[in-house]
């Protein structure tokens, strides 16, 4: 019998049959379950989630397409949110199955209260009194402070409570006992205003050393800023901050000195360290340069800016202008930069550890006039000369670092000089080698024949660095007829300070020099050394004439 061609007859034997249907039944099942699973992911695709909303103290919920985020849902279902409203999870998360949202109402509020501020009891040594005898010189007075709190509901529920700001409505005034230490000195008459910082306290003394009395009480000066209008008229001055000195050091004041029982004024200016002072015949204008507060040392980084600002009486900001942005300093600028006003207020003269110059106020930028030799201290401290005016600003007086013979780093060298720099000529001149790095030249006022004095200290050792005592020194407008007029020979020296010459004429004709000796104020005439012992309670920290 003939077959069909290209068909073996034992290829449809029943067995074989057999299994062909099996391998086609169970493919078919196959491709029909994978069918199936993609239709169900096509179908979950274009689906839609259902999602639980919990806000207001209910739960709704809400149909979504997949791919929805949290936020979209919100909208789906008309929730709106305010300002300070959170939702869990973020607005951003795209949803899946099984998810839920919950918005958390959040709001705030601000609460004010009233806090009393009690004063302090202060005691005074005073040479004026007879030893032991005690008298109230001011009695105390509660202050008032008014504290906003800022709190936080969640939900309904109290979850935070901060200060927010604090304000003073009322200083308090400290009760101020005075105890007589010792016999007292006799008064001396005086010109203009004294003023001297003691215990943290500002007192003021005019017409005579006798006459003496407090002037800001709350015992937070620290002497970084104590400066007199050049009318005798306002205190310029710094206090302590209420705040971590790693946040804010100090803040800047001013208070007037005409009338009695006055509160001091706050200027709106904090972390002043190197420099704030009066602007010359500008009236309640003031310059002043500012650092950053640093928790490591020294406590700040200094900014070297410097700012021009005029007030009213009240305190009320009339004008404010930077004259120079923040900038690196120069060599050892985290330290700060010095600036000096010339008398007439003509010229601002600044320093820096490896500079000095004059301040450009048209073009609002520094003009070097010398390179100083920075002096390497290996501490956290820096070296900036201290900066002298003559009356007519054609002179600066400064210390200049130099180098000592067969030392090989000039930045260590012990050496400072007493120079001066002529400011039309640009010549820069030596006036008294070897004087000492805190010198701190001063110039007299204009003397009966148009001349003047120049004061500074020159160290006992003229090799010390920047340690040991120092003597008051005098000289000439030239550097000429050198004396040494303070303390006497045999007496330990003065500690580095800038002294203050008299507004006028005193004994002699002469202006006198007011200084702090062994924590005591002394005046000395400057031509003869005769010297006045005024105080004697050894608690004085600053002065200014």
């Amino acid at each position: 019998m003939s077959t069909l061609a290209g068909f073996e007859p034992s290829s449809f034997s029943p067995l074989r049959r057999i299994k062909g249907y099996l391998l086609a039944f169970l493919a078919c099942l196959f491709f029909s379950i994978f069918l199936s699973g993609c239709v169900a992911v096509e179908s979950r695709a274009a689906g839609n989630l259902t999602i639980p909303i919990q806000v207001d103290g209910q739960q709704i919920s809400v149909s979504v397409p997949v791919g929805t985020t949290v936020q979209g849902a919100l909208d789906r279902a008309g929730v709106t949110l305010n300002q300070l409203d959170r939702i869990d999870p973020p607005g951003y998360t795209v949803l899946t199955e099984g998810q839920s949202i919950r918005v958390i109402r959040v709001k705030e509020e601000f609460q004010q209260e009233e806090v009393v501020l009690p004063f302090e009891s202060q005691i005074v040594q005073n040479e004026s009194l007879p030893e032991q005898r005690e008298m109230i010189i001011q009695t105390g007075k509660n202050g008032l402070l008014q504290r906003t709190y800022r709190i936080v509901y969640e939900d309904g529920q109290e979850v935070s409570r901060s200060i927010f700001k604090e304000e003073r409505l009322v200083e308090p005034k400290a009760e101020i006992t005075m105890i007589g230490v010792q016999k007292p000195f006799t008064p001396y008459p005086i010109p203009g205003r004294l003023v001297y910082l003691a215990g943290g306290n500002a007192w003021v003394m005019e017409k005579s050393t006798g006459e003496r009395r407090p002037v800001v009480t709350t015992a937070d000066l620290d002497g970084r800023v104590f400066s007199l209008s050049p009318d005798g008229n306002w205190l310029l001055f710094t206090r302590k901050s209420s705040r971590p000195a790693s946040e804010e050091i100090n803040t800047l004041w001013m208070i007037n000195l005409e009338q009695e029982d006055t509160r001091p004024i706050a200027l709106r200016v904090s972390n002043i360290v190197h420099f704030a002072d009066w602007v010359p015949g500008q009236g309640l204008t003031i310059t002043y340069s500012t650092v950053e507060p640093r928790t490591t040392a020294p406590g700040w980084q200094a900014n070297n800016d410097l700012f021009i600002a005029r007030y009213a009486p009240t305190g009320m900001i009339l004008e404010t202008e930077k004259i120079i942005e923040a900038n690196y300093g120069g060599a050892l600028g985290w330290w700060g930069t010095q600036f000096a006003w010339s008398p007439d207020g003509e010229l601002l003269a600044y320093a820096q550890p490896d500079r000095i110059g004059l301040v450009d106020l048209e073009t609002k930028s520094l003009k070097p006039l010398v390179d100083i030799t920075p002096y390497q201290t290996r501490a956290d401290w820096a070296w900036v000369t201290g900066l002298g005016w003559s009356p007519n600003h054609q002179v600066l007086y400064f210390n200049s670092h130099a180098p000592k013979p067969g030392m090989e780093n000039a930045e260590s060298s012990p050496y400072f000089d007493l120079s001066a720099r002529l400011v039309n000529s640009g010549l820069t001149l030596s006036l008294v080698e070897k004087s000492g790095m805190f010198g701190y030249p001063v110039a007299s006022p204009r003397l009966a024949d148009g001349s003047y004095m120049v004061a500074f200290l020159m160290n006992a050792s003229r090799e010390q660095g920047e340690t040991g005592r120092y003597w008051l020194t005098v000289i000439d407008r030239d550097g000429s007829n050198l004396k040494r007029v303070f303390p006497d020979e045999g007496k330990l020296g003065i500690e580095p300070q800038k002294v203050v010459w008299s507004p006028a004429p005193m004994e002699g004709n002469t202006p006198w020099i007011a200084c702090i000796y062994q924590g005591n104020l002394f005046l000395i005439n400057p031509v003869t050394g005769d010297y006045r012992q005024i105080t004697g309670d050894g608690l004085i920290e600053k002065i200014d004439w």
